[in-house]
């Protein structure tokens, strides 16, 4: 596992050339599955320059206040997650469809991956989230990202407590005197802010939503913990015959 700092090294010039909306929704937080057809939309010519401006707006929402990257800075694919430790549907797809995206792509050095809050479910997904950047003052952002998801137990059920967020500190070895620290001044509250701010702009009503970046500045919008197959698909699509 390869962990580098947040700049993912996206040009503030760049442009989104096609959006492409996958609507396949499987299961997510804060709203009722559905299954919709999916949508594809492609612009008939060129944006003109005030259309770029919002493009390069839209894409500071994806690549402000995240995480550091997961995987090579090098990688040609950013996918962004939005999500909330509590999540039902994110603790799906941590468990079930990333295994196989971390062995396949990020390992390879094809895909790098940042995680953006969308802490939509309560409080403690809040203080969960900030905690996770508390821990990434230690370098162990994913870490402790994936000891949350391990102890994951149920939304607004307690187990992400203070004290929980405590134990899970000492268990991937964080200097707890200074994660307490951290955590009782509330360093990082506003980068959880801009975060939740950021998937409010974007339309985003449920979690996991995930936003795949290609190197032909496409963006694919996919929403819900959809299977292994659904990621590997968009992915191939990119790669050279």
């Amino acid at each position: 596992m390869n962990v580098h700092l947040p700049s993912i090294g996206i040009g503030v010039g760049a442009v989104i050339a096609v959006v492409v909306i996958v609507f396949f929704i499987l299961g997510q937080g804060a709203e009722k599955p559905s299954i919709q057809t999916p949508i594809i939309q492609t612009p008939a010519q060129e944006p003109s320059a005030s259309g770029q401006t919002g493009q390069i707006a839209q894409i500071h929402l994806l690549i402000d206040n995240t995480s550091p990257v997961l995987g090579s800075k090098d990688a040609p694919i950013t996918m962004i997650e939005f999500g909330d430790y509590q999540c039902f549907y994110c603790h799906q797809f941590y468990n079930n469809t990333e295994p196989d995206i971390l062995k396949n792509y990020i390992n390879t050095g094809k895909v790098r991956m940042v995680f953006k809050d969308f802490t939509i479910i309560g409080q403690d997904s809040v203080n969960a989230a900030h905690a996770s950047h508390c821990a990434q003052e230690q370098g162990k952002f994913w870490a402790y990202h994936d000891a949350l998801y391990d102890n994951w137990s149920g939304e607004n059920t307690g187990w992400a407590s203070s004290s929980g967020l405590l134990q899970f500190a000492k268990q991937v070895g964080l200097d707890t005197t200074a994660f307490n620290q951290c955590m009782s001044q509330s360093k990082y509250i506003s980068t959880v802010q801009g975060s939740l701010s950021n998937a409010k702009d974007l339309g985003l009503t449920g979690t996991p939503d995930f936003f795949i970046m290609m190197p032909d500045h496409s963006v694919t919008k996919v929403v819900g913990a959809q299977p292994y197959q659904v990621f590997d698909n968009i992915f191939k699509s990119q790669q050279k015959p």
